[in-house]
């Protein structure tokens, strides 16, 4: 019975107090096992985005494009009307401005306004203009690029989803190492029973709870559900998740023995041998 008391409780969600405390008794490998699960969700959620969000747009504008064009020489040789809108989405825009002279804006909330020497990007947050190289030979017609795209959509898919697992892991094993110490300090002045590598492990779990409210708010964000204002305070929120996991799960940690005994009043007398 004795050895089950203290038997470490099994780390297997992220997702409440408890099971983040558990983590920091558990094995690195479990972490980064679940962590890799949480970052295959990530993917999966912005493949949906792209799919449901972008790339029909992308498709459209390009379907709309003049039989021929190029961009060379740092110019866009274009023989279509301008300003005009390619295709128009309400997260994505395409619009072909050769003078930039401002009336194809778009409400969607990143605009891409393709000049005569360069290209805009416009957001809610400003916008950024670049010049086209001199050296850049680009198709800008739909003869070349509706095959090209057909062709590489599944591979650009795939490339996102490797970039976004590899990211993930990356960013959450060099924040996991950046709160190591202070978990530690934490765990050590409340004299809770952790060591520097369960400070490891309990800061790595504790960032999945805030990258699921990231998740689950990019997903209502897919479904119009949510305005970008929404999605900035989400994105704001799930950071101040991360660290209060941090400090009230580390809390969540059994005292060590000594302090146990320490918190027993020596003038009440207890049961025991």
């Amino acid at each position: 019975m004795d050895a089950l008391a203290v038997k470490p409780p099994f780390a297997w969600q992220p997702l409440t107090l408890r099971g983040v405390a558990a983590f920091a008794y558990a094995r690195c490998g479990r972490l980064l096992v679940v962590q890799f699960l949480v970052a295959l969700l990530a993917a999966a959620t912005v493949v949906w985005f792209l799919l449901t969000a972008w790339f029909p747009i992308i498709g459209q504008a390009i379907s709309q494009l003049p039989p021929a064009g190029e961009i060379r020489s740092g110019r866009l040789q274009w023989q279509g009307p301008s300003p005009a809108t390619l295709a128009e989405g309400r997260f994505l825009a395409f619009t072909v401005d050769l003078n930039h002279v401002g009336t194809a804006r778009s409400p969607a909330h990143i605009q891409v306004e393709f000049g005569q020497t360069g290209y805009d990007i416009f957001s809610l947050l400003g916008y950024v203009g670049h010049d086209y190289r001199p050296e850049w030979v680009v198709p800008f017609n739909r003869e070349y690029l509706l095959p090209w795209w057909g062709a590489w959509k599944p591979a650009l898919l795939g490339i996102a989803t490797l970039l976004v697992v590899a990211t993930l892991m990356l960013v959450w094993i060099a924040l996991a190492t950046l709160y190591a110490l202070p978990v530690w300090l934490l765990g050590f002045f409340a004299n809770r029973d952790l060591s520097f590598r369960g400070s490891w492990c309990l800061a790595g779990a504790a960032l999945m709870p805030g990258a699921l409210l990231m998740l689950a708010a990019i997903f209502l964000y897919g479904l119009d559900a949510l305005g970008v204002i929404e999605l900035a305070v989400a994105a704001a929120l799930h950071l101040v998740i991360g660290w209060f996991y941090l400090v009230s799960a580390t809390l969540r940690l059994p005292l060590l023995p000594a302090a146990k005994g320490a918190k027993q009043n020596p003038f009440v007398p207890h049961a025991g041998p």
